[in-house]
Order: structure tokens, then sequence, then C-alpha cells
């Protein structure tokens, strides 16, 4: 009797621990928390820059020569025409050039006279044996030497006409003058900036952009450009110029747009408004944490919002400046983890702490 009680124990204890390895065994795994987002296109009026209208053509005009300034009749605001005289300086000296180069015309051209008829003379008395040959041969080199010199100072006075041409600016082009750099009286140097002036038909609008567009900058990318104090007025235009390297203190890149058939409100010096076009806004972005790399190929942990479970979803992805951006494989509204993407695995439970934004 004492030896049946002592095996029932004996099953009764082993049948005990056989049921707490299967219930330790079918142990459901723990909830994980996890961070995620919802996979949606970023509004295109999120980036905002803020820029003024510029001309695409502008030029500094200076004289070619020192001088004193005596005219200059425009002033900034002003609409000049295709070779009107924007400025002028003081002539005498370059007219006093002009004279002494004739002067000097003249003269070499008396000394080539003098040079022919000796070299006639001596042709002449070599025929009747009454001169030598050397004679000859030195009215044949002195004419050669006036004649050259002849046309050294028939180049002289031509540059000397051509600068006294120099005392005068004219514009090479019609348009708007936008700034001054010498006044009347003013002694100018060659090259020094007297009369800035714009083409005000061709404008653009110049902007200053930083890192976090949510899209390639390059250039033929569409902005929406509108006035600042009157925002209703709005115009279109692509990127036409990027520079090439960032401001080193602001780290922003100048990028220059070009404006499609701008309203006559667009004056030049206007503040203006830049915002990505509509059709930007289209494309997923994603943050780099929520991209899994994996055998080549680009994954992601989506979240099944009515089992709080994930599954891997491969996705067709171009690493650009602000994150990823999806071409392919990944539907707009779909949740994501963003954070511990390398130790998820699939059918696991997750549990949604908070919303990171893109």
């Amino acid at each position: 009797m004492k030896r049946q009680v002592m095996m029932m124990a004996g099953t009764l204890a082993a049948a005990s621990l056989l049921t707490g390895c299967q219930q330790e065994t079918s142990a459901p795994e723990p909830v994980r928390p996890v961070l995620s987002m919802l996979a949606e296109p970023s509004s295109g009026n999120s980036a905002v820059a803020v820029g003024a209208v510029e001309p695409r053509y502008k030029t500094n005009l200076g004289f070619r020569v020192l001088g004193r300034l005596t005219s200059r009749p425009v002033y900034v605001g002003d609409v000049v025409r295709e070779g009107q005289i924007i400025g002028t300086i003081d002539p005498n000296a370059l007219d006093l050039a002009v004279r002494a180069a004739k002067a000097q015309l003249a003269k070499a051209g008396a000394q080539l006279e003098t040079a022919r008829a000796t070299e006639e003379r001596q042709r002449t008395l070599i025929s009747s044996d009454a001169t030598t040959r050397q004679t000859l041969d030195n009215a044949e080199q002195a004419r050669a030497g006036a004649e050259a010199s002849v046309a050294q100072e028939q180049a002289s006075l031509t540059k000397a006409i051509e600068q006294l041409g120099y005392a005068q600016i004219k514009a090479d082009f019609g348009g708007v003058v936008t700034a001054v750099g010498a006044e009347v009286g003013q002694v100018v140097s060659p090259g020094q900036t007297v009369v800035t002036i714009a083409r005000p038909d061709i404008r653009e609008a110049v902007v200053d952009i930083g890192e976090d567009l949510p899209v390639p900058l390059e250039v033929g990318l569409p902005f929406t450009i509108s006035l600042q104090l009157f925002p209703a007025v709005q115009v279109v235009g692509r990127i036409r110029e990027i520079a090439p390297q960032a401001d080193p203190v602001t780290r922003l890149r100048r990028v220059r747009i070009a404006l499609d058939d701008p309203p006559e409100s667009f004056r030049l010096g206007a503040t203006v408004t830049v915002t990505l076009g509509k059709d930007q806004g289209k494309n997923l972005r994603l943050p780099p944490s929520a991209v899994l790399a994996k055998d080549g190929a680009d994954f992601v942990w989506v979240v099944d919002q009515s089992t709080s479970t994930v599954s891997l979803q491969k996705i067709d992805g171009v690493a650009e400046p602000a994150g990823i951006r999806v071409i392919g494989g990944l539907a707009a509204g779909t949740r994501i983890v963003t954070a511990g993407i390398h130790s998820l695995k699939p059918g696991q439970h997750v549990r949604i702490e908070q919303d990171q934004e893109p």
C-alpha cells in the first residue's frame, strides 16, 4: 500500500513538471514598444524661402581711361536706351593726344617725301656713274624706314582717336539704372563702376536655400513665387542656377529661379516668397533610421495596426540629404517602425509609443 502511494506521488510530480515545461515553452513573447510614423507625402508648402526679384542681365559700366567726371546725366531709376550717353570725362588730355599724334604723322609724312626724293635722285645719278651703289642702298633704306615711321604714326593716331572716344560711356542695351558709383567732379579710375544698368524685361527670383529642403536641389526644379505684400499675385518659376557651394556662415546656397512671364508688379527689388511646386509633395520620404539594408535591397518594418504585429516589406528608395525618398513598394498612410529595426522579427507584437516626424 505504501509503495503504491509513493508511485502515485512520483507520477503526479512528473506530470506537474511536464505541465510546467509546456507552460514555459508556450509563454508568449513580451510586447515590444517601438517608435513609428505614418508614411505620408510631405507638403510642398512647408519649404519656404524669402528672396528678391533681380534682373538676369545687368552691367557695371565705367571708363577705360583715367579722367575727371564732368557729366553723368542719369540717376537711379532712369530708363536709358541703347547707345545713350550716360557719362563723360574731361576730354582735354585725350584731345591733345590726338593733336600730337596728327603732328607726328605729318612729320613722318614729310620725312617720307624727303627720303623718296633722295632715293630718286640717287637712282638717277647712278645711271651716269655719278654716285656709288652704296649711296643708293642707303637712300633706299632711309625711304623704307620713313615708310615704317608713317605706318607707326598712323597707328598711334588711330589709337589716340579711339581713346578720345573713351571719354564717353554709352549704354550697351536699353534698361534701367539700378546704381551709380561716381559723382560729377570725381576723378575716376579705369574700370571703376560709374553706372549700373539692368534689363527689366528678364527677371528672376534670387533666394538662399538650406540643406533641409525635402527634395533634391537641382536645375529645373519648379517653384511657386508670390509677392510678399500681395500673396495672391503668383507666378511659376524653375531653378536656373545653383551656387556651387554654400555660404560658410549661413550654410545656405544662393539659387536663381527664372520667372515665367512675371506681371509688372514683380518689380526689381520686390520681396517674394518662394514655395515648392504642388507636384513636389507626392513622394514619400522616410528617415534613414527606418530603412533596413539587407542583401543589397532596402526594407522597412510595416506595422499591422489590427494585430499590432510587424512584417518586413521591400521598398525602392533613393538616398537624399533630407532622407530616403521612396519611389516604389510602399503605400501612403502605412505605419512603419523608425527605431530598433535590427532587433525585430516577423510577426512580433509591438506597442506604438509615439509618432516620429519624417
